[in-house]
């Protein structure tokens, strides 16, 4: 006699492989209501970054130099002590992206904790470093800078990217020519220059007067 097998009644199972809808990303103007940082934020940045950690001079020179300079977090964590001539107050800066190099001139609060850095971290060829001597990953900057922007209270998140924006919207803001942030900033063409200009609200400056 034949054996008679079983069956248990089948469940519907749903298929494993539908696609699942990755939830999309917000868009800046979502999350923030501007992408640059004016002064006084800044100002709060340093000052929250040079107020934690075992690494307070190293953050806090770190958020000056990427400001002063405009320095995308690559160019940040690529710096090297030969770039820097700090007798004549000058660093070279190398852009990425097919940017055009530069010599920039280094104020004397920036020249002040550069000679401190180099005190302090003149084993490595890098400016800014691990523990290790290692140069810093772009991941652990954005860390430092987005924990900085929280201790210092500031209404939304912060990146590294932010800096640079910040960069040319106060050299725009002074006054300065668009063709000298261009080539401040390294732009190989004026229309990447030209946003900061339009965010620029010394262009009104009078219009009600």
């Amino acid at each position: 006699m034949a054996k008679v097998v079983a069956f248990e009644d089948q469940k519907e199972v749903a298929p494993t492989n539908v696609l699942r809808k990755v939830p999309s990303r917000p868009k800046n103007r979502e999350v923030r209501s501007r992408e640059h940082l004016v002064p006084d934020e800044v100002a709060a940045l340093m000052k929250a970054a040079g107020n934690v950690g075992r690494h307070r001079l190293r953050d806090h020179t770190m958020i000056l130099v990427a400001y002063r300079h405009g320095l995308r977090v690559s160019e940040l964590v690529g710096l090297k002590w030969d770039q820097f001539d700090l007798k004549r107050s000058q660093v070279h800066i190398n852009r990425l992206k097919n940017g055009s190099a530069s010599t920039h001139p280094i104020e004397g609060d920036e020249l002040r904790l550069l000679r401190r850095m180099l005190r302090e971290y003149s084993d490595t060829p890098y400016v800014f470093t691990t523990e290790r001597g290692g140069p810093l990953t772009r991941s652990t900057v954005s860390k430092l800078i987005s924990r900085a922007g929280l201790d210092a209270g500031l209404a939304f998140p912060v990146h590294p990217h932010m800096l640079r924006h910040g960069t040319g919207y106060y050299l725009a803001n002074k006054g300065v020519p668009t063709r000298t942030i261009q080539a401040y900033l390294g732009h190989r063409s004026i229309q990447h220059t030209v946003r900061y200009t339009d965010l620029a609200s010394s262009a009104f400056t009078g219009l009600w007067c």
